[in-house]
């Protein structure tokens, strides 16, 4: 396994770790936010690979209309903050969804 893929990979790790932490009662602050939006940025620039760019988008996109359409509902569960895990998942897939789109849109344009 190439370095960049275990990097990623730990990257992702963590990031669902903190997720789920929020989910049990750390609060979301500026400063955890922040982590998450660069271990997204690491996810999108390691962890990527060209043939998993179109999986990878559908996934996402799946994980936003997700959190999106039932974050207002998960909101309302009383023993874990699922509104808050997604809401740190998103932070996190967010970025990697900006990279992994620039980087798909530059090989579009080489070609």
């Amino acid at each position: 396994m190439a370095k960049s893929n275990i990097i990623g990979g730990w990257a992702f790790v963590i990031g669902m770790i903190i997720a789920v932490l929020i989910g049990v009662g750390i609060t979301l602050t500026d400063t955890i936010l922040a982590v998450l939006v660069v271990l997204g940025i690491i996810i999108g620039l390691l962890n990527i690979a060209d043939k998993e760019v179109h999986s990878f988008m559908l996934a996402s996109i799946a994980v936003l209309l997700a959190s999106y359409m039932g974050g207002g509902v998960l909101a309302k569960v009383p023993i874990v903050n699922l509104a808050g895990v997604l809401q740190s998942i998103v932070a996190m897939i967010v970025p990697a969804i900006i990279i992994v789109a620039l980087k798909e849109v530059f090989d579009i344009a080489k070609k």
